[in-house]
């Protein structure tokens, strides 16, 4: 069963296509990652999910409901969580959940039985009386993340929810996510953070608008044709800027303090980076084959279809 379903989705802003031609399925209790750089169509797609925006063509349901026929029930079955989550800073953290209760129109007897619970889940219950512009940004993005739940939704929309976060908080906002799954809670997630699209059942590669691939985490890396290199220099910037138009390197990309070159023949990859690299006269750290990640996988994908349009 899906939850979420679109059809050539599409929308324009003037000449810009933001969203093009869109097809997309989230199955019901998945998590489904929607991974792209900035301006890759991510929030534009969740504001036509959740009603914000209008489409410029094609169609979507969500809990077979249509996005714009039914905008009124669709939002008592989705939360929706913006990059900049509108939390009123001179109110506490219980005032700003209150607050969403009454917009969403909760009896205060499902009030009762549901803030206790979420402010536990959230690990927010010492914190009632703070306000909102006293917490850290992980705090505030789990108030967000309570408030999108007041009304116990079906679908939950988070726009890029750990941008920002330390490392410790966008941990804990895992851990809560995970626990939504167990309720049957489906949720679209966009991030531009590619091993945090690991942690997703399915991920959908998004780029100028258009969906390059959805699939588990595992099969969109299988999809990387070739050999992965992991070189380490004193100088990585140096180093890509020297490599990124030899021949035989098909992309290259850096992941963390090391770059990762995609190469058709190992050997020969080796050959032409090691002495490319002397005439520099820059000591290689190290050079070793390692398994394609997630952003080896979406740079292939991406110039892969550059080069298809390119020679049509």
């Amino acid at each position: 069963m899906l939850s979420i379903q679109t059809i050539n989705l599409t929308k324009t802003f003037g000449t810009f296509i933001a969203v093009n031609q869109l097809n997309l399925e989230v199955k019901r209790g998945e998590v489904f990652g929607l991974v792209g750089p900035d301006a890759s169509g991510k929030t534009t797609t969740l504001r036509m999910l959740c009603g914000i925006l209008t489409p410029d063509g094609g169609e979507a349901r969500v809990e077979g409901l249509d996005i714009q026929k039914d905008r009124e029930l669709i939002k008592e079955k989705v939360g929706y969580l913006p990059q900049r989550f509108g939390l009123y800073g001179d109110l506490t953290v219980l005032e700003n959940i209150q607050f969403y209760a009454d917009l969403y129109q909760v009896s205060k007897k499902e009030r009762g039985e549901r803030i206790p619970r979420l402010l536990k889940f959230a690990n927010l219950e010492p914190f009632v009386r703070r306000k909102a512009q006293d917490l850290s940004g992980g705090m505030k993005q789990k108030l967000g993340l309570i408030c999108s739940l007041i009304h116990t939704p079906q679908i939950l929309l988070l726009d890029e929810p750990t941008t920002g976060v330390d490392p410790l908080s966008r941990r804990d906002f895992w851990v809560i996510l995970y626990e939504l799954l167990k309720e049957g809670v489906t949720i679209l997630f966009s991030t531009s953070y590619l091993d945090e699209a690991e942690r997703c059942n399915r991920v959908g590669l998004i780029h100028q608008g258009e969906l390059l691939v959805a699939e588990t985490p595992g099969e969109i890396k299988a999809r990387v044709k070739g050999t992965i290199l992991e070189l380490r220099t004193a100088n990585n910037q140096q180093a890509i800027r020297a490599l990124e138009d030899l021949e035989g390197i098909r992309s290259l990309v850096l992941s963390g303090d090391k770059i990762h070159l995609l190469v058709e023949n190992i050997e020969e990859g080796e050959r032409v980076i090691r002495e490319r690299i002397k005439t520099l006269k820059m000591e290689i750290l190290g050079l070793v084959v390692v398994r394609p990640t997630l952003e080896d996988a979406f740079v292939s994908i991406v110039q892969e279809r550059k080069s298809i349009e390119t020679v049509s």
